[in-house]
């Protein structure tokens, strides 16, 4: 089951997609969490990066999909995974795409956490104050939306073009999203049968 999180910052992707992970037994793969694990562990990746996240910008789609490349690879993602954090963009979503045919796969389900931006930036806020993060910043959020809405909505238009994107409302308790999400996979198990 190869699964793909899409929605903004803030919209509970990396939440839901650690309860998906301990749940149907297959890895999450968080390109945010590959970053900040680089950053402090002061690689030469996390050097490059650094600046760049701290500014509330894409880290280039080279060194993404070269990341996502090296991470599906690995023997773990044989059942499946559940990627959060990638693509954010249409070329990202097209190097995602033709990186999975070539390894004989393709994603089962896209699932789009729908938020407002009102209360993606109150989220965001409580969680840079509860986890000290500084990429968090009110400025910082608000280039990440603004960049969400004009390159990674166009993400989202093209998995719907594919029939299996599913919009869940995001806006709810994390045990009522997790809920949507898990009728939706049964759903999915009972089809594949």
């Amino acid at each position: 089951m190869n699964i793909l999180l899409l929605g903004p910052q803030g919209s509970g992707k990396g939440t839901q997609a650690k309860r998906i992970s301990a749940e149907y037994g297959v890895p999450h793969i968080s390109t945010g969490d590959m970053l900040r694990e680089a950053i402090a562990a002061g690689t030469e990746l996390g050097r490059q990066v650094r600046p760049i996240l701290d500014q509330g910008e894409l880290v280039p789609d080279d060194l993404m999909v070269s990341l996502i490349r090296e991470r599906l690879s690995r023997e773990d993602t044989a059942n499946g995974f559940v990627l959060d954090g990638f693509p954010r963009t249409i070329a990202q979503a097209e190097a995602l795409d033709a990186m999975l045919r070539e390894m004989g796969r393709e994603l089962t389900i896209v699932f789009e956490l729908q938020l407002s931006d009102e209360a993606c930036m109150k989220r965001l806020l409580r969680r840079a104050q509860l986890e000290g993060r500084s990429d968090d910043t009110p400025e910082a959020i608000r280039n990440r939306l603004e960049r969400y809405h004009r390159e990674t909505e166009p993400v989202i238009e093209h998995y719907r073009a594919t029939g299996n994107l599913v919009g869940i409302h995001a806006d709810r308790s994390i045990a009522e999203v997790f809920s949507e999400i898990q009728e939706a996979l049964d759903h999915l198990s009972v089809r594949a049968r």
